[in-house]
């Protein structure tokens, strides 16, 4: 899976530390930019997936970036997420009028931001969401909502579903269980974390397929929680 890109604009060096940061262990590629001209030609030269654009910026607002962006037709379908320390319902207004996806307000906790880019990329289409992702003869179709073992369906619940995409864009690597319950859960939902073992059980289940058995695809990683590897696969 390709990681998705994110372009903070922010003339705040501690907040963009702060942003970077949160994004990087939240698996999220970030770029910067501390100025609309420098983050316009960042969003024509790189193409990033997102954009978090402060309100408040040296050399014009972010207001005037997002009309450019929305004017654009290689950049109106960007997903952007304002930040503003600004609290009024104008101002809010007036950026989701020109074309902002959402906002949020400083200070903000990392772990809410994440959430909401998160959704936004889901709402928007962009990220592993649609991808189609293939190991030997298992096939899942994030375009379709599907999972097949060759030509045959592979019938599952739609938590399963979820978990076998993070699974299969995240493989070779070990997660704890309160991990998963982020990366598929999402981060403000609260659920035990045994939880993740009863899904664990029934997806290792679905993937029992009579064509062929996937489920040690799933591995158990002892003192740490669960792993997606194809070397499991025989």
């Amino acid at each position: 899976m390709n990681e998705q890109t994110v372009l903070v604009v922010d003339d705040e060096t501690a907040i963009r530390d702060m942003l970077r940061m949160a994004l990087e262990i939240a698996e999220f590629r970030c770029i910067e930019a501390d100025n609309i001209h420098d983050a316009y030609t960042i969003v024509v030269d790189q193409r990033p997936d997102m954009v978090l654009l402060d309100w408040m910026l040296p050399g014009g607002s972010g207001l005037e970036l997002l009309r450019r962006l929305k004017r654009g037709d290689t950049t109106r379908d960007l997903p952007v997420i304002m930040l503003t320390a600004r609290t009024a319902e104008d101002n809010v207004i007036q950026g989701l009028d020109i074309g902002a996806d959402d906002y949020i307000t400083k200070p903000f906790a990392p772990r809410e931001l994440i959430a909401r880019i998160r959704a936004l990329i889901r709402r928007t289409g962009g990220g592993p969401a649609n991808e189609r992702m293939q190991v030997g003869e298992l096939v899942l179709d994030g375009e379709s909502k599907r999972v097949l073992v060759g030509d045959d369906p592979v019938e599952m619940g739609p938590t399963e579903f979820r978990l076998l995409q993070f699974f299969m864009s995240h493989p070779e690597r070990a997660y704890t269980r309160g991990q998963l319950l982020d990366q598929v859960w999402g981060a403000n939902v609260y659920v035990e974390e045994r939880t993740i073992d009863v899904h664990i059980r029934r997806l290792r289940k679905a993937l029992q397929a009579p064509v062929a058995d996937y489920s040690n695809l799933i591995q158990t990683v002892r003192g740490t929680g669960y792993r997606f590897s194809s070397r499991g696969f025989a």
